[in-house]
């Protein structure tokens, strides 16, 4: 697998609108682009550091992962996974992972927030952090 750089680093909140304005009069960073992933329960904001995109994520559904993961986070939200762009496809990259032993979230790739193909790892065999696959 070539991953050529992190693609975005995914953060969990309870509401975009109350996250962005940290982001944005705090930190001088801009949203670019807000997207609801209907398939996924999710609303999306992304923000540029550099090469680099912040993912905020807002839960459309109280039985989305987003809400479970902000619930188990006492409400508060936090950092939910890490992005890699993968340069030679999600797909070689997952069947590499797979004979590697690593436990795949998803067995092939699906349609992602921001135009991207993805697919998630299993924190389990991933030293505890839930790692997504990007492409592009």
């Amino acid at each position: 697998m070539k991953i050529s750089r992190i693609e975005h680093l995914g953060i969990a909140c309870p509401s975009i609108e109350e996250a962005l304005p940290y982001f944005e009069n705090v930190l001088g960073l801009k949203c670019y682009k807000v997207e609801e992933v209907a398939d996924q329960k999710v609303k999306t904001a992304f923000l540029k550091v550099g090469d680099t995109k912040l993912e905020l994520l807002e839960p459309t559904s109280p039985d989305s992962t987003i809400a479970k993961f902000i619930e188990n986070n006492g409400g508060k939200g936090g950092m939910h996974h890490l992005a890699f762009k993968i340069e030679d496809g999600v797909a070689n990259a997952l069947a590499e992972c797979d004979a590697n032993g690593i436990r795949l979230i998803d067995k092939a790739p699906r349609k992602g927030a921001d135009n991207m193909q993805i697919a998630f790892l299993h924190p389990k065999s991933t030293a505890s952090i839930l790692t997504e696959l990007c492409e592009g």
